[in-house]
């Protein structure tokens, strides 16, 4: 069903997107507010969420944001960072203490020229041998993770599938030992959790959840940090504390704020992108015939589409430095703005016909990763490599697989996720070309 955007203004003003409620809305009543924001209040202010009363470790809330919700504006944002800065915290509306802002946003809440110092950094870590080793590596984790769940017949295709494919390639690549995967899973799950009651129990501080999942984190970071440098190794951690640039080089704590954002940015959105990609196949199967009736001319628009459809990540913030004018609306230094990635991603102005699925729609400008500037998302290429090659191997491997009943959504204004989706195939045999980790799984 299409949205159906609010008529007047008494419906505008019942908009607020620092409501809960709102996001626990269905997604059609979400899309038609998006709609009538970006016609009539493009850039609208709301005041900012009060999170003290579900912690006492919470933040006063803030003097309040502007939504900004239409692509043209997100982009002229995002192309001026020495305006709209991220160093005072891009992933929470509210102010974080600076202590916790490192701890949990690293590179993607800093600005220049400490971010172009990390970034440069990282960069040459991924040098092309090892950003190729990876990319081989994929297909055979895909085939790996699908031979675990073949002869089923059903499972849960995000703790079994969609969940497991970024996040054994990442954990890899650092490093990290297959006996932390369900550790590491779990902490993920914790951090990205906006306090859902599946991964904060009822009556848990979730903030105080929060810090302890990132703690955890930090420590498994730190002690391969100190390990690697001892006893070098060909992963990314190795390269990551040992490259040296000019002199400079990530300490202990900037490992870990990376492996973090690794986690958070290059597995929570891979998978969630991988479990929204399903369910709209599964709910437009004339997309899926396309698709599979000619996977390698359709592979690239298709993904992109996926990640247009998804929007994994809901927005990020700016906030802002010099007295500016956007939208037609004057900003002056401290005032905070949030790019509705989402939002940008269905606008009528730069997407035909932009709620529907369509794997072949070209030209496909989706703010999916962002928009073009120096926080453009980083792994954007590994992520496109792994949405593809999954979907190549159930295709190939799993053919008739499809949701299979409704999606368990996260409680979130942050992620689009999805925690749990049923899914039902024709049970195969496992390949038996891969080796299986002696793993604990995830979940």
């Amino acid at each position: 069903m299409e949205p159906v955007e609010p008529a007047d203004p008494a419906d505008l003003d019942a908009i607020d997107l620092s409501d809960m409620a709102f996001w626990e809305r269905p997604r059609s009543e979400r899309e038609a507010a998006f709609a009538a924001l970006r016609r009539h209040r493009p850039l609208a202010f709301f005041a900012e969420p009060d999170l003290r009363q579900g912690s006492p470790l919470a933040p006063a809330p803030g003097p309040g944001y502007r939504a900004v919700t239409r692509h043209a504006d997100i982009v002229e944002v995002s192309r001026h960072p020495e305006i709209y800065r991220s160093g005072q915290g891009a992933v929470s509306i509210v102010d974080l203490p600076e202590e916790m802002v490192e701890y949990f946003a690293g590179m993607i809440s800093t600005d220049n020229p400490r971010h172009a110092r990390l970034r440069r950094i990282v960069s040459a870590a991924f040098n092309p041998r090892r950003v190729q080793s990876i990319e081989e590596s994929i297909e055979e984790v895909a085939d790996r993770v699908i031979d675990r769940v073949a002869e089923r017949g059903s499972c849960d295709f995000v703790v079994d599938v969609a969940a497991p494919l970024p996040l054994e390639i990442i954990c890899t690549m650092m490093g990290v030992p297959p006996s932390a995967y369900g550790d590491v899973f779990r902490c993920s799950n914790v951090i990205l959790s906006n306090g859902d009651p599946e991964y904060v129990p009822e009556g848990a501080d979730p903030i105080g959840a929060f810090l302890d999942a990132g703690a955890e984190l930090t420590a498994l970071m730190a002690d391969l940090g100190r390990d690697r440098m001892a006893h070098p190794q060909d992963d990314l951690a190795t390269a990551l504390v040992t490259t040296n640039l000019d002199g400079e080089s990530l300490t202990h704590a900037e490992l870990a704020s990376f492996f973090v954002l690794l986690l958070t940015a290059g597995n929570e959105t891979t998978r969630n992108a991988i479990t929204h990609g399903l369910l709209a196949l599964t709910e437009h199967p004339d997309q899926r015939v396309l698709w599979q009736s000619d996977p390698e001319r359709v592979a690239a628009t298709g993904v992109d589409e996926i990640v247009r459809w998804a929007s994994p990540v809901i927005w990020m913030r700016r906030t802002v430095a010099e007295d500016t004018v956007l939208a037609g609306e004057a900003l002056h230094p401290g005032d905070k703005v949030l790019l509705f990635y989402n939002s940008a991603n269905r606008d009528e102005e730069v997407f035909a016909d932009p709620d529907r699925f369509d794997v072949l729609r070209q030209p496909n400008p989706h703010l999916g990763f962002g928009a073009a500037g120096p926080h453009f998302c980083l792994g954007t290429h590994l992520a496109r490599r792994e949405i593809g090659v999954m979907f190549h191997r159930l295709f190939t491997r799993l053919p008739d697989i499809a949701a299979s009943g409704e999606p368990e959504w996260l409680r979130s204004n942050f992620i689009n996720g999805i925690k749990h989706l049923e899914c039902t195939y024709t049970p195969v045999p496992p390949t038996g070309t891969t080796a299986k980790l002696a793993t604990k799984e995830p979940g």
